[in-house]
């Protein structure tokens, strides 16, 4: 694929380091990184699904990766110390609701010391670095208000998974007041919160949209919890556009060291679990929506329900905004889960196909990062 410009070319032969990069969201920032001819590594404890967009995109050929676990703080050092990373966008998490209750101490662990651990080595790292650490909108204490969370907004929660995830946030503000603020250091720090994405590629456990392309694949009726239930649904290049163009601008622009910023849709994109998945039925040809799902009353365990955020400061700091529309969203996702099972293609291709048309609608909306 041709090289493009954007992000201000900051990528370009630099070292980055992607934590969780075997996961969803790290398989494909991963992929987007190559194509911006970056040199790509990544660190990760296990290959979190089967099947895995990791191992279907052939990324371990692409790119240098290393097994080894956040919660290992000297394992981490001597990885991060051997890569010597220009960037480093922190992903590794137990990013699954679901299993916070079942592995508490597990959940806490990894999405609390494993972000510990980053930042204490780059407590101590001498060379230029600037390095995005991602948590998730579930940071936020949500008190079920029909406002969107800003990022001054308390964090917290009321699950193991939310609280996690607000301490994750906690700790980054603590790290970067004792270590990270001081004028003239090396390393910049910024954190990122968005959540709730999909598109192709994720194969998590209790997601409505792996258990549904799952089912379907199979020629079977996926059962859903909360047909009402609604979200607001973003595709993952959306979030991932928003912490590359942070990171190029921490790069550039010191004065964001130690921010936070929401990368979220578009109101508008508020949708019920039953209106996606009758859109995306069509995608996979189905005469009958009843054909596809059904509703079941199982509800499993305790999730927070409204949640949104303001993207206000993104926007107002360098002006990112999403790109796709609802339909485009179904698209993309739909699209790619049915190359996956019906044609049996080149999925790297194909995604970096997605992340082109991605670029180009981008670029004909004039957003900043493709200038």
């Amino acid at each position: 694929m041709e090289q493009k410009i954007i992000f201000g070319d900051v990528y370009r032969n630099k070292k980055v380091l992607v934590t969780g990069n075997t996961g969803f969201k790290g398989s494909w920032l991963c992929t987007w990184l190559i194509s911006l001819g970056a040199d790509v590594f990544g660190i990760s404890n296990a290959i979190p699904t089967n099947p895995s967009m990791f191992q279907e995109l052939g990324l371990a050929d692409k790119m240098k990766h290393y097994f080894a676990d956040v919660r290992d703080l000297g394992e981490m050092r001597k990885i991060i110390y051997e890569i010597e990373p220009d960037f480093v966008f922190h992903l590794a998490a137990q990013p699954i609701v679901s299993l916070s209750y079942s592995e508490p101490v597990d959940t806490i662990a990894t999405n609390v010391m494993g972000t510990t651990n980053v930042l204490e080595v780059l407590r101590n790292y001498t060379k230029p670095c600037t390095a995005i650490i991602i948590t998730s909108d579930k940071c936020y204490d949500n008190v079920e208000w029909i406002y969107g969370y800003k990022e001054t907004d308390a964090v917290g929660g009321k699950d193991i998974y939310s609280g996690s995830k607000g301490a994750a946030e906690l700790i980054f503000k603590c790290y970067y007041h004792s270590f990270f603020k001081k004028e003239g250091g090396t390393v910049q720090v910024a954190s990122a919160r968005a959540g709730n994405v999909i598109g192709g590629g994720d194969w998590a456990l209790d997601r409505i949209i792996p258990d549904c392309m799952r089912s379907w694949s199979e020629g079977k009726v996926v059962e859903i919890r909360s047909p009402k239930a609604t979200r607001p649904w973003q595709h993952v290049l959306e979030p991932l556009s928003g912490y590359l163009q942070l990171g190029e601008r921490l790069y550039r622009d010191h004065t964001l060291n130690g921010e936070s910023f929401n990368f979220g849709p578009k109101p508008e994109y508020n949708h019920t679990v039953q209106e996606i998945l009758e859109d995306m039925s069509l995608r996979w040809h189905f005469e009958n929506s009843k054909e596809a799902y059904q509703v079941t009353g199982d509800i499993k365990f305790y999730e927070a329900g409204l949640l949104k955020l303001n993207c206000d400061k993104a926007l107002f700091h360098f002006q990112w905004k999403p790109t796709l529309n609802y339909h485009t969203l179904i698209e993309y996702t739909s699209d790619w889960y049915y190359e996956f099972y019906k044609n049996s293609g080149n999925m790297f291709s194909y995604t970096q196909g997605q992340i082109e048309g991605y670029e180009n609608l981008a670029s004909q909306a004039h957003l900043v990062w493709t200038k």
